[in-house]
């Protein structure tokens, strides 16, 4: 009987379809559409829920008290964000903005959280991507510390454009230097000189949008 059960409970866990589930809706979940510069959640928002990028891309900004912007945070189809609201934090640290028209896939917290006790494909999925963002901050940190303005320039280029996950020479959806820069923690005139290196150099290219060219990589590894 127990061996019945044991069966019937890993039928029901191998029918969870998890791509379904991250491209529909339902009772504890919803697909809301953004235009690009609209807020999907602001700094000081309650925290109620996760989201799932669909398709489009995300910004994460924080406010200071002074009045200060700085970017933390450039998203795209297959990332979540917002999940701050799974550790206790009751209020949104900060604001999150559609960069591109975006499908964005919202799950109550309640339902966030059964299914990473439930489904264990939805929870390797979500710890994959936790790790990999974890990784990315420290990376961040040391990039900070030691590099470049140029090497840091570079670098994120590189990983806006998923560098690794897909096809090199991917174009990106439109950013400003001046989020290039709060991004690198410069300022838009030094992004925009090593930009124009960068282009004259044939590692970027601006053809309708900003294709970058995984030749770029050379600046990051350069001594």
């Amino acid at each position: 009987m127990k061996r019945q059960i044991r069966s019937a409970e890993a039928k029901t866990r191998r029918q969870f379809d998890l791509e379904a589930y991250l491209y529909s809706t339902g009772p504890a979940q919803k697909v809301v559409k953004f235009r690009r510069e609209e807020v999907v959640f602001s700094q000081g928002d309650a925290a109620n829920d996760v989201c799932y990028i669909q398709q489009g891309a995300v910004k994460l900004s924080i406010l200071s008290r002074i009045g200060k912007e700085a970017v933390v945070g450039m998203l795209a189809s297959g990332d979540f964000f917002g999940e701050g609201a799974l550790a206790g934090q009751s209020i949104r640290i900060a604001t999150a903005t559609a960069t591109m028209a975006s499908h964005v896939l919202i799950i109550e917290r309640d339902a966030m959280t059964r299914l990473l006790h439930e489904e264990p494909s939805f929870s390797d999925r979500f710890i994959s991507f936790m790790l990999a963002r974890n990784m990315r901050i420290e990376a961040d940190l040391v990039d900070q510390l030691f590099n470049s303005t140029e090497k840091r320039l570079a670098r994120t280029l590189l990983l806006l454009a998923r560098y690794g996950h897909y096809n090199p020479g991917r174009t990106l959806p439109k950013i400003s230097q001046e989020t290039l820069a709060e991004m690198i923690g410069s300022t838009r005139s030094r992004v925009n000189f090593f930009m124009n290196k960068f282009k004259k150099l044939g590692l970027i290219e601006y053809n309708g949008g900003l294709k970058i060219n995984s030749s770029l990589l050379s600046i990051v590894l350069h001594d």
